[in-house]
């Protein structure tokens, strides 16, 4: 029998390519709509409203299309209450469970709309007292409130960026050119207003940062105050420590581009000097590591996560190897960020995406298209991604950071 309900749609659902989203679901779900009401707005920064009556064949298949309409943005017209059920052991669900996604969400309790703190995609909402939180399936406790369903759920996917922004000019699209003098001064001119408002930026890098020569940009970055925050790995931090105390990374003289002699094992070597220090920053106190990003890290007070795996020589002993508490301190740093540049890490970039609002500006550079796609694949409105040699960015963003610094000094 065929069942028929309606969902509304509000905001900018046109040039954000909502409404299209919409009608192309439900036509790939084998579904049904009609427009009941749609009002468009006249002005650009006007919004507009649609109604529509979403059929299916049956109830099962009305909910799957209202299912995946709800996380483009549709909402349900009826204000009701969210529902919960409690789970009944640690880390197990209610079946049903709301799977949440990275845009901002709102949910009703007791007739109020609370958002959701914490916002990221793949996680559960809990209610505790008049507040809601996202909380991931390991930190489920038995006894806590889990929102199931649909109802009382509001979702609202990021607009358009409007005005003069970079990610305005990107249109949210992979850039398979090499970046212009003027998409890199963009993209330096929102980092400068970002940290002259006092906001966070963070920085996802890999070991692609030294072995290109970005280290030294890098490394500027952080000691003029351009980064708060630094996600990595093991590698990365490894073959910095290398390339300051041996001049070389993977083994490989930057300078002469030749393998070293015994270079395959300064990597080794670089590991064990840390571990006999006891930490990089007691090996930056000690005068053994003199240079580089994790040196400006210590020197500069800039927080840095290393997250193990299971390929990781050594590790450090600077490098978390509990995947779970590294996800948790991933989370914790990036909160309240403002802009976060992923550089040539496909798996470091994509973890800190997932645990990333779709509101947060992301910049993604590689050197692979397939990688910057799965990276902008995320679905943020917020996000640009640049197809480059990461050693070929780095300084001219650098670069272009300290000329405009220069200018505004000036009063240019």
């Amino acid at each position: 029998m065929e069942a028929m309900r309606e969902i509304e749609l509000k905001g900018h659902i046109i040039d954000s390519f909502l409404l299209p989203k919409v009608f192309d679901k439900v036509m790939d779900m084998n579904g049904e709509f009609e427009i009941i009401q749609f009002d468009i707005g006249r002005q650009k920064t006007d919004t507009s409203y649609a109604r529509l009556m979403i059929k299916g064949r049956d109830q099962d298949h009305l909910e799957n299309i209202i299912s995946e309409l709800h996380r483009l943005g549709a909402q349900l017209p009826e204000a009701e209450d969210v529902v919960t059920e409690t789970a009944i052991k640690d880390r197990v669900v209610p079946k049903g469970f709301y799977s949440t996604t990275n845009h901002p969400t709102y949910v009703k309790i007791n007739g109020e709309w609370k958002k959701v703190e914490n916002q990221k995609m793949d996680a559960m909402i809990v209610i505790t007292d008049d507040h809601a939180l996202c909380t991931t399936i390991g930190h489920i406790k038995k006894g806590d409130r889990v929102v199931v369903g649909k109802k009382g759920i509001r979702v609202i996917p990021p607009e358009r960026p409007r005005g003069h922004s970079i990610f305005e000019f990107m249109d949210s699209q992979v850039s398979s050119e090499r970046p212009s003098q003027s998409l890199i001064k963009q993209i330096a001119e929102e980092i400068l207003e970002v940290k002259q408002d006092g906001g966070k930026i963070v920085i996802v890098a890999g070991p692609a940062v030294v072995h290109t020569g970005g280290q030294q940009a890098l490394a500027e970055l952080i000691r003029n105050g351009y980064v708060d925050v630094l996600l990595a790995g093991n590698a990365l931090a490894v073959h910095d420590i290398e390339y300051n105390l041996y001049g070389t990374s993977l083994g490989m003289d930057l300078n002469t581009v030749e393998l070293a002699p015994e270079g395959h094992k300064h990597h080794i070597y670089a590991i064990s000097e840390i571990c006999r220090a006891g930490s990089i920053k007691d090996a930056v106190e000690q005068g053994i590591l003199t240079g580089g990003i994790m040196y400006e890290c210590i020197k500069n007070n800039v927080p840095f996560v290393l997250a193990g795996s299971i390929r990781d020589d050594g590790p450090l002993p600077d490098v978390i190897t509990d995947t779970m508490k590294a996800q948790d301190m991933m989370r914790k740093a990036i909160q309240d960020a403002d802009i976060v540049l992923m550089m040539s890490t496909m798996l470091h970039s994509i973890a800190t995406g997932n645990c990333l609002p779709s509101t947060v500006r992301t910049i993604c550079v590689d050197i692979n298209p397939a990688t910057v796609t799965k990276l902008m694949d995320r679905g943020s409105a917020q996000a640009i991604g640049i197809v480059t040699d990461v050693g070929t960015f780095l300084p001219w963003l650098a670069e272009e950071l300290a000329l405009l610094k220069k200018q505004k000094a000036q009063g240019k």
